[in-house]
């Protein structure tokens, strides 16, 4: 007994000397920035889509707080614990700006439902599940319902762009009512399907490109891209990922990039500013759960998204390829951790796994 005390006594001590930081990122201020810094993305995509964004993000936002609420309450966890740490709000918010602005609200329930109990909950939540519950959700749509997900608006200041806030509420909430809405392809669709026209005489006869990337993908792009210059500046997520995803766009589009003819792919800058790649860059693959761990590790799998993004985009069957990416790195990112642990201090090599003991 006097052992187990002096043992005690000991630990006690050493637990209380010993040169502990504590760092100030908490989940509930880390979810708060992120939130913060999709505020300009998402003013940017309501100019140039429409009231659709916001009512989106409105509505994705109420049903990922209530599908949290729902679960924790069968799990006998305290609600008020679990929805004040936000992280159920980005998933809903990145999900309500990933979605077409006209997305029947039924595409969005089951989109943000699914993210939220199949893609967290299923796997004991935050902190435990492997893939990127947003991304999830995303694809399961975007595999089930094709036509609803490819329904982008005209940009502002195209024939058919309609900027009316009850047009909005009732096209994704019909009430009986409907309202007819004209569709148009996104550039990045539009090139890829293009087999003729050179990219000079596909720019000047669709409406929809527009400087170096289609009208209003710009700005949204780099709307995204300051939002995770905030986040990194404030030391939410490390440059690696974001770096590494842009890095490998930007080479694979340079390698395949084959001028002005119809056969072109599309030059670096189209693809870094055009579709989902800086949401993708900054606000999806940084996710610290389901992504690698160690800094050599996020540039290897930001560089493999990056990688597998331009080649859906160019040679698959979708326009864009972020969220099928993303969860294909999410399987690859335990490997990756095995083989990028860094060195411990007082060690001469990393040690990677379990030591074999026969």
């Amino acid at each position: 007994m006097p052992l187990i005390n002096s043992r005690s006594s000991i630990t006690r001590k050493a637990r209380e000397t010993s040169p502990h930081k504590l760092g100030q990122n908490t989940t509930q201020r880390v979810m708060s920035l992120v939130v913060m810094a999709t505020i300009p993305a998402l003013i940017a995509q309501t100019i140039f889509f429409g009231w659709g964004t916001l009512i989106n993000v409105l509505w994705c936002s109420v049903i990922a707080l209530g599908c949290e609420a729902m679960v924790v309450t069968l799990r006998k966890r305290s609600v008020s614990f679990y929805l004040n740490d936000y992280s159920a709000l980005v998933t809903g918010l990145l999900l309500g700006l990933a979605l077409p602005p006209f997305a029947p609200f039924w595409l969005s329930l089951i989109a943000v439902s699914f993210a939220m109990v199949i893609g967290k909950h299923l796997y004991g939540g935050l902190g435990q599940n492997p893939f990127n519950p947003a991304m999830l959700g995303y694809v399961l749509v975007l595999i089930s319902f094709p036509r609803e997900m490819t329904a982008w608006l005209p940009p502002m200041g195209l024939e058919g762009h309609n900027s009316s806030l009850m047009d909005a509420v009732l096209s994704i909430f019909p009430w009986g009512n409907t309202v007819d809405a004209i569709s148009m392809a996104t550039p990045l669709d539009v090139l890829r399907e293009n087999k003729s026209l050179t990219i000079n005489e596909l720019w000047e006869s669709n409406p929809v490109f527009d400087g170096l990337a289609g009208r209003g993908w710009l700005w949204i792009n780099l709307a995204y891209l300051a939002g995770g210059v905030f986040l990194i500046w404030r030391k939410v997520f490390t440059w690696h990922a974001p770096v590494g995803m842009l890095a490998a766009i930007a080479v694979m589009a340079t390698l395949f990039w084959s001028g002005t003819g119809s056969d072109s792919h599309g030059s670096p800058l189209f693809h870094l500013l055009s579709g989902a790649t800086m949401l993708g860059a900054f606000f999806i693959i940084t996710d610290p759960v389901s992504g690698a761990t160690s800094n050599r590790g996020r540039l290897i799998f930001g560089a493999g998204v990056g990688i597998m993004v331009y080649v859906i985009r160019t040679w698959g069957g979708y326009p864009d390829g972020v969220a099928f990416a993303t969860l294909l790195m999410n399987m690859a990112a335990p490997t990756i951790d095995y083989y990028t642990q860094p060195r411990t201090y007082g060690h001469s090599k990393a040690n990677k796994g379990l030591p074999n003991k026969d």
